[in-house]
C-alpha cells in the first residue's frame, strides 16, 4: 500500500494529527505553483466577509463569519427568541453554540423524555430555556425544527398552527418540505424559511465551535416573505458554528445529503472495505493484516492526508509502483461504480429513499430493529479485528 512507500520524511509526517480543514481554507493551502498553472487569478476577492472563490473554474459567493461578531450576532437577533425543536445531535450541537453566542435560545422537547434529561445535564432549565414544544414554539419567533425526519413528519400536524405569521421556520436538512408529498409537511406561506445544514455531525459543529474555528454550511432559502431571509439564514449560520457559508437550495442539499450519506460518506466506503476485506480473507490474509490493509491505513494514514492535501498530493507522495497501480485502476473502479451511483442519485430524486426512510423509522418496533442492524454490523469480524488493532493505536496504550 502507498504509506509503505511514501518518503521518510513524509511517513513521518503522517503521524502528525492533521487538522481538520474547511473548504476555504484548502483551497488557500495548494501549492502556489499548482495555482499558478490552472488560472492567474486571485482565487478570492474579499468584501466585508464576503468571498468570490473559484473552485476549479466555477466562481461561487461563500459567507464567512469575520462579518458577523459575537456582538453583531446579539445585535441582530436582540428582539428574537430562537426556539430550538429536537435535542438530537445537531440540537445539542447548535443550540449550546447558540448559548454560548449570548443569544437567547430556548429547548422544547417531550417533558421529561430522554432528551428534556439530557437538556437539564447540558445547563437547560426547565421553565427558564427549557419548554415542551409547544409551549417553545409559541415563545420562540425563530423555529428550529431539528427533529429527526419521520419526526417531523410525525408532528407536523401539532407544530403547522403554531408557526403564526411573523415566526421564521428554519430547518438544517431540506427532507421534510422538499419531499412534501410524502411527509405532509407543507409550510405556511406567511412566513420565511430558511435553512442552515452543517456539513457534519452536531458534535463537530460543538467542537469546532469550542476551538474557536468552525463547521463549513450550506444556506439556503425556501421562501422568503420578509425579503430578509437569505441575510437572516447566513447570521443563523454564524451563530449556529459555521465558519463559511455556501449558497445552495433546499432541493439540491436534499438530494446531495442524502446521495453522500449512502455512497462515499458511509453506504459506499463500508461496502468497499468490506469487499476488499472478504477478498483478502478468503485468499488466506489473517484478520489483522487484513483489516490494517484495508481500513487502518486508509483511516489513520492516507486519508487524513488526502483530506488535508488531495488526492494529486498523495499520488505524488507515494511510490512510483503504488502510484502507477493506483492510477490503473483507478478507471476500473469509477466505470464500475458510475451506474450504482447514478442509481442511487435517481432512488434519492424521485423520492425512493424518502419513502423507504419514513416507512422503516416510523414503525413502532423501528428502535429495535435498528438495534439487530447495528449488532450484526458489529459482528462481522472485520470490525471485530478492527476492535483489536485499535488497541494497539499508542495513543491507545496504558
Amino acid at each position: 500500500m502507498a504509506s509503505k512507500t511514501i518518503p521518510r520524511a513524509l511517513r513521518l509526517s503522517s503521524r502528525v494529527a492533521v487538522p481538520r480543514r474547511t473548504f476555504v481554507s484548502a483551497v488557500r493551502a495548494r501549492p502556489s505553483a499548482a495555482t499558478a498553472s490552472v488560472s492567474h487569478a486571485p482565487a478570492a476577492v474579499s468584501a466585508r466577509g464576503i468571498k468570490t472563490i473559484d473552485f476549479a473554474g466555477t466562481k461561487e459567493t461563500v459567507y464567512e463569519r469575520a462579518d458577523w461578531p459575537r456582538d453583531k450576532l446579539q445585535s441582530y437577533f436582540k428582539n428574537d427568541t430562537l426556539a430550538l425543536i429536537g435535542y438530537g445531535s445537531q440540537g445539542h450541537g447548535q443550540g449550546l453554540n447558540l448559548r454560548d453566542n449570548g443569544l437567547n435560545v430556548i429547548i422544547g422537547v417531550r417533558k421529561d423524555g430522554a432528551s428534556w434529561k439530557e437538556a437539564i445535564q447540558d445547563g437547560w432549565v426547565p421553565g427558564k430555556n427549557l419548554f415542551d414544544v409547544e409551549t417553545a414554539i409559541n415563545k420562540g419567533t425563530i423555529i428550529m425544527n431539528l427533529l429527526s425526519d419521520a419526526a417531523q413528519s410525525e408532528t407536523w400536524p401539532q407544530v403547522k398552527p403554531l408557526l403564526t405569521k411573523g415566526k421564521t421556520l428554519y430547518f438544517s436538512h431540506g427532507f421534510s418540505p422538499v419531499f412534501k408529498d410524502l411527509t405532509k409537511v407543507d409550510v405556511p406561506t406567511d412566513i420565511d424559511v430558511i435553512l442552515v445544514a452543517p456539513k457534519g455531525s452536531g458534535r463537530t459543529v460543538r467542537s469546532l465551535f469550542r476551538e474557536g474555528r468552525g463547521i463549513n454550511s450550506s444556506i439556503a432559502v425556501f421562501q422568503d416573505v420578509t425579503g430578509k431571509a437569505k441575510e437572516k439564514a447566513v447570521a443563523m449560520g454564524v451563530a449556529v458554528g459555521s465558519g463559511y457559508l455556501y449558497e445552495t437550495t433546499f432541493e439540491k442539499e436534499v438530494y446531495s445529503d442524502l446521495y453522500g450519506e449512502r455512497g462515499c460518506l458511509m453506504g459506499g466506503i463500508h461496502g468497499m472495505f468490506l469487499a476488499q476485506y472478504e477478498v483478502l480473507r478468503e485468499r488466506g490474509h489473517s484478520p489483522s493484516e487484513a483489516f490494517n490493509e484495508t481500513v487502518e491505513e486508509a483511516t489513520q494514514s492516507l486519508y487524513p492526508l488526502i483530506g488535508a492535501n488531495g488526492m494529486d498530493w498523495m499520488y505524488a507522495a507515494c511510490s512510483t509502483t503504488a502510484r502507477r497501480g493506483a492510477i490503473d485502476w483507478s478507471p476500473k473502479f469509477k466505470d464500475a461504480l458510475k451506474p450504482v451511483f447514478d442509481e442511487l442519485y435517481t432512488s434519492v430524486k424521485t423520492g425512493k429513499e424518502t419513502q423507504r426512510s419514513l416507512e422503516y423509522n416510523s414503525q413502532p418496533d423501528y428502535r429495535e430493529r435498528y438495534e439487530k442492524e447495528l449488532e450484526e454490523i458489529r459482528n462481522l469480524e472485520i470490525w471485530r479485528a478492527g476492535k483489536a488493532v485499535r488497541s494497539l493505536r499508542p495513543e491507545n496504550q496504558k
